[in-house]
């Protein structure tokens, strides 16, 4: 009997798809939200918060865990899984990212991105090679191949100049991932069941995404990735490319679209058949008091809610919402104690990793646009008052 492959579709409503992503640390269901943990951490939060939470996969960060505390430490102490104390799926970036915002710390050339390191200045060279070799000994279940990501706005032959560019990177990757595979050395593949996703590229042109889907698709991955996203273009747009570059996609392999986004967001984009994302969005405006209820965010440090008794949202079952009122988070806030980041990171969590159960719960049922419709029915109203706010509810 043939052994089933590393992603299947169980079922489809429209675009959307359930899925299951087999990796050697266990099975993402997908739709799916990884949390950024870039350093090898979620901030604010514990793994046994994340486990609690059912967090099946996060994310972490090639140019930052090289940089500290380095790639030979890690495999040296038994790969990131083992470092940090994570038993569950985990996929690194490439650093691919880091070529895009540390654009003033950087140089592109041919060979690879030269990095001034943000923590001391020292300079590092990232290729497609050492990417992937970093991301070897890191063995996280998913490494992503290195690619650029393209800023916005460019113009079309902007764009196509660093399309092709990762077009070269992306094999380069994916050649030396394959060796890597193939070599007897235990040190330098931590888990020999990787995963390697490629990226496509190309802004916001439509005939420079589906060149470049058809490229990276020839090169052959394991999973195909959606970047260049969510870097300033209005939203309707990102939208729109996502969708039309996914359907490009094959439909037996993961679709991950990269740092997107808002809430509003993951369910337009699972709609258009996006299997795994991940954003800073809910632990970073966490942090900063924000807040997401089924009504759309509210700023917990706001005054309104000095004397407000009632829970963040109150059709929410995560332990914030259980526990705690808004006037108590917001004391915590304005004190700037530690807990408030987080319990508010607790709260941002739960909320986007309860909105792509639902997600999977309606592709299931068949039931998907009504999910979708009345998502966008109660997210976006955004209450002018209190009572407002607690009639939405009732």
């Amino acid at each position: 009997m043939q052994e089933p492959g590393p992603f299947s579709v169980t079922h489809v409503d429209g675009r959307a798809r359930r899925g299951m992503l087999r990796t050697p640390h266990g099975v993402v269901q997908t739709p799916a939200f990884m949390p950024v943990g870039t350093a090898g951490a979620v901030k604010a939060v514990t793994h046994r918060d994340l486990l609690q939470l059912g967090t099946e996969i996060i994310l972490a960060n090639t140019y930052h865990l090289l940089l500290r505390p380095g790639d030979e430490l890690i495999g040296n102490a038994g790969g990131l899984h083992r470092f940090i104390g994570w038993s569950k799926p985990m996929l690194t970036d490439s650093g691919g990212y880091q070529v895009f915002s540390l654009a003033k710390r950087r140089t592109i050339s041919e060979e690879g991105a030269c990095f001034q390191s943000h923590l001391d200045g020292s300079r590092h060279l990232l290729t497609p090679e050492t990417a992937t070799e970093v991301q070897a000994r890191l063995g996280a279940d998913v490494a992503m191949a290195f690619d650029e990501c393209t800023p916005h706005p460019v113009t079309a032959e902007e764009a196509r100049r660093s399309m092709e560019l990762t077009t070269r990177w992306s094999r380069r990757s994916r050649r030396r991932f394959l060796e890597l595979q193939g070599v007897g050395d235990d040190r330098a593949v931590t888990n020999r069941g990787q995963l390697q996703f490629g990226i496509v590229q190309g802004s916001v042109y439509p005939d420079l995404r589906e060149q470049h889907a058809a490229e990276t698709l020839a090169t052959g991955f394991d999973g195909y990735a959606i970047g260049g996203l969510s870097v300033g273009e209005p939203v309707d747009v990102m939208h729109d490319v996502a969708g039309r570059t996914a359907h490009l996609l094959p439909a037996d392999r993961p679709r991950y679209l990269m740092g997107v986004g808002t809430p509003l967001d993951l369910v337009e984009m699972a709609g258009r058949g996006i299997d795994l994302f991940d954003c800073v969005l809910p632990t970073r405006n966490a942090r900063n008091g924000q807040l997401l209820t089924r009504c759309g965010p509210i700023n917990i440090r706001g005054a309104r809610y000095a004397a407000d008794d009632r829970p963040p949202d109150p059709e929410c079952g995560c332990y914030t919402c259980r526990q705690f009122s808004r006037a108590y988070l917001r004391h915590l806030c304005a004190a700037n104690e530690m807990t408030a980041a987080t319990l508010n990171t607790l709260h941002n969590l739960h909320f986007y990793l309860d909105t792509m159960r639902r997600i999977g719960d309606a592709i299931v049922l068949g039931s998907f646009e009504e999910f979708r419709q009345r998502f966008r029915q109660t997210y976006s109203r955004r209450p002018r008052s209190l009572q407002d706010e607690a009639a939405q509810y009732q």
